[in-house]
């Protein structure tokens, strides 16, 4: 179950040191304008004209985070405290842990303790852009996405199989609120099974059942 969590990291780990090398044979090919040289781009595995391209997307990548912290993400979802029956609850399903902010907000605390909070952002920007009407705030909000969670440059990528990429990428031809459900429904399951079992014995779940147990019986 650690492997995915595993191979995304390692994924990050070589996005970043490989971007010395790619950017130092770009130089090297601006030189010489009068060739057709290029350099060659490790992380994505295809060749590009000049280091202006690698400096797009880098501009673009910050674009993006830039954006996003416009639009004011917050650290957690807004909801009241969990009752303990709430929290008795997320032990009966990962269902109903997902149902409310309440439980997600905790998994999510759990999550980024594991480096795979991603996960969790990725699912929720989903469900926003479900309760989307709007046909260009639907593409920007798709795009959006795409370079944030899916992109293989973007350092939240996350983990999907190749069958799903290539889904997502037929569906951005024509961005809809439905455009990324398989990739959804595939990080869900990945929580729920690699994630889930591990936060239900987290000292963030046990501390918290604890304190609202203390408190029932005070009462």
């Amino acid at each position: 179950p650690m492997g995915s969590e595993r191979m995304e990291m390692r994924k990050r780990q070589m996005s970043t040191s490989q971007e010395t090398p790619g950017a130092a044979q770009a130089q090297h090919s601006t030189g010489n304008r009068g060739s057709n040289a290029c350099c060659f781009c490790w992380c994505c595995c295809c060749s590009c004209s000049c280091l202006t391209v690698r400096n797009q997307d880098e501009e673009r990548a910050r674009r993006t985070s830039h954006e996003l912290q416009a639009e004011g993400i917050p650290n957690c979802e807004e909801s009241p405290a969990p009752t303990l029956e709430e929290v008795n609850a997320w032990a009966q399903s990962f269902d109903k842990l997902m149902l409310t902010p309440a439980g997600r907000n905790a998994f999510r605390e759990f999550l980024r303790t594991e480096f795979s909070e991603e996960n969790m952002l990725f699912w929720m920007a989903c469900e926003e852009l479900k309760q989307e009407s709007n046909k260009s705030v639907i593409e920007e909000k798709a795009r959006l996405i795409y370079e944030d969670y899916i992109s293989i440059l973007s350092p939240k990528e996350v983990s999907l199989d190749s069958r799903v990429r290539e889904v997502i990428n037929r569906n951005m031809l024509e961005p809809s609120q439905h455009t990324f459900d398989d990739a959804q429904l595939q990080i869900y399951t990945l929580m729920h099974r690699d994630s889930y079992p591990r936060f239900m014995n987290s000292a963030i779940y046990k501390d918290l059942l604890r304190s609202l147990s203390e408190k029932s019986i005070e009462a």
